[in-house]
């Protein structure tokens, strides 16, 4: 079993850039539909996880926001970072690695962001550049929150 998370940025930003903060090493694969282009990278051995890169435009996110309420956001262009790592390897190297990773995009980034976990549980936004925590039952340990910059 696979568990995801998705950190979505708005605007229309180079993919490269992205890559610089998230995978330096992510190389160009062929494009997923609807997407013109596709950066990736196995990071499983020294990360835990593998990373994609995609941008795209006319975008619509929903996921479970705090108290079982729907978040909803519709960006007018976008870049997704996506990891993706085994559901053994989340706690001891994944997870720690990925907040590393994210908090080293939103210090660099300054755009409006969104981290979804599986495509369905909204963990954190940035509006307007403030960070703000959502479900935080589902954050993995409490060493993590000073992780992120903000939140």
């Amino acid at each position: 079993m696979a568990i995801e998370f998705r950190l979505t940025l708005a605007g229309d930003i180079p993919l490269d850039r992205v890559a610089e903060l998230a995978a330096p090493d992510a190389t160009e694969k062929p494009a997923l539909p609807g997407h013109t282009r596709l950066l990736s990278a196995d990071l499983y051995e020294q990360c835990g996880y593998a990373v994609s890169i995609t941008a795209g435009s006319n975008g619509y996110y929903d996921a479970e926001d705090d108290d079982d309420s729907r978040w909803e956001w519709e960006p007018d262009t976008y870049v997704n970072i996506g990891f993706r790592m085994r559901a053994d390897d989340t706690s001891d190297k994944g997870i720690p690695t990925m907040l590393a990773t994210i908090a080293r995009i939103l210090r660099e980034r300054p755009e409006d962001a969104a981290l979804v976990q599986d495509g369905n549980w909204l963990l954190l936004t940035r509006v307007d550049g403030i960070l703000r925590k959502h479900n935080v039952a589902l954050w993995y340990d409490e060493a993590f929150d000073g992780v992120l910059p903000g939140a």
